[in-house]
């Protein structure tokens, strides 16, 4: 109880920066009720109380109930650690990434190392110069045309920078591994008025950056996952 309370804490105490994933309250309420019912009866643990505090926009869960079981205190612990770890982390990489894009756009030779549409092309681009294979989606279709790619460094490690275009917009989409820690859903941020969403998949983080809207950054970033690769 005491580790709940203190990631609780910690989450009051945070600026919220990223929205919470549509249904992760239906879920979590799902599986909680689940395990109420599957208990051998009122006499062997408390019932489950419930009056939760869902703010959707920052992001932030705050939860007040009578925990019983190992299954409830997990998902509470999962749950707040998911929305509190990126507030705690994601400053200085993402302010790194910020300024790279910053950057990319005020010298014109350093927005691509690579200019080209041709997904064929950015793809091998990379081939010797990282250690990973960044995913090189066509996405012109769907209104964001390939303009390149270029390396980047990401507090001291080479990073893939995959550029797309929304309109007269710049998107920069950074590439690295993802490690150890990786989030399980996209994350979504506005930082320093440029819009910020963050992803992993298959071993791999991605951090889309661009001063278009936020719900169009989240469409991009939409496409790109659901679009197939080389």
């Amino acid at each position: 109880m005491a580790r709940i309370e203190a990631v609780r804490g910690i989450l009051a105490s945070a600026e919220p920066g990223y929205r919470a994933p549509e249904g992760l309250r239906s879920r979590i309420d799902a599986l909680i009720d689940a395990e109420a019912q599957a208990a051998p009866g009122p006499s062997a643990r408390r019932p489950v109380e419930r009056t939760p505090e869902f703010h959707p926009s920052a992001g932030v869960m705050a939860i007040n109930r009578n925990w019983g079981g190992g299954l409830a205190t997990g998902l509470a612990l999962s749950a707040a650690l998911l929305f509190a770890l990126p507030q705690l982390i994601r400053s200085n990489t993402e302010d790194q990434l910020i300024d790279s894009h910053i950057r990319s756009l005020s010298l014109s030779s350093h927005l691509t190392d690579i200019a080209t549409s041709n997904r064929h092309v950015v793809k091998p681009w990379f081939n010797g110069k990282i250690d990973f294979a960044p995913p090189v989606p066509e996405l012109a279709a769907k209104g964001f045309p390939l303009v390149g790619g270029r390396l980047d460094y990401v507090d001291g490690h080479e990073a893939a920078a995959i550029v797309y275009r929304r309109r007269l917009h710049t998107i920069n989409v950074f590439v690295l591994p993802a490690g150890k820690l990786s989030l399980p859903v996209s994350m979504s941020s506005k930082h320093e008025g440029y819009s910020v969403v963050r992803w992993t998949k298959n071993g791999l983080a991605f951090w889309a950056i661009s001063d278009i809207d936020l719900a169009d950054l989240e469409l991009f970033q939409r496409t790109f996952v659901s679009e197939p690769s080389l």
